[in-house]
């Protein structure tokens, strides 16, 4: 993540926050991004570096509306800075920032199969046991894990998969004098 996505993500979190406007702020930050990668054109229009920054914040002026004045003025100046073609980053970490301050772990977890809803929430209960926080958790599936999960939490990441387990011994045997 760059610097500037952080910058520009905490600013946006702080005036939202300092104006008691977090959820709504997420919400139509959310919805915008959705619609951008929605729309091919929409997307190529904020990623085209050859298009002015102006032409960018004319094109949406016109399509922004909505209740959200922060979310308005934060797309606006992210175009006059040529940085609309990164809303997505931005939106990632200003996410991040709104779990962390309301105090949830965002986790990834991948197994190699798909887990019943039953067995995703004990997983996720014994994550919130252990992590003392709310989680909230992603799931994907990756075959090549053969058993097992992986949980990535921010950058902490936790490997008790079978493939994990085979790579170590791996590195631990050709390693060994």
């Amino acid at each position: 993540m760059a610097v500037a996505h952080r910058t520009y993500a905490r600013a946006l979190f702080e005036a939202a926050r300092d104006e008691g406007r977090l959820d709504p702020v997420r919400e139509e930050l959310g919805d915008f991004v959705e619609a951008q990668r929605q729309v091919p054109e929409l997307r190529g229009l904020l990623r085209n570096p050859q298009i002015d920054h102006r032409a960018k914040a004319a094109a949406l002026e016109e399509l922004l509306g909505g209740d959200e004045k922060l979310v308005r003025n934060f797309l606006l100046l992210l175009a006059e800075k040529n940085r609309a073609g990164e809303i997505e980053e931005i939106a990632r970490e200003f996410d991040r920032l709104v779990a962390r301050a309301e105090g949830i772990l965002d986790v990834e977890l991948t197994t190699a199969v798909e887990l019943s809803d039953g067995e995703a929430r004990g997983v996720i209960a014994q994550i919130e046991k252990a992590s003392g926080r709310k989680v909230e958790a992603t799931q994907r599936v990756d075959p090549d894990l053969i058993g097992g999960l992986v949980l990535q939490a921010g950058s902490l990441r936790l490997d008790a998969s079978v493939r994990g387990r085979l790579d170590r011994l791996r590195q631990e045997l050709t390693t060994r004098r």
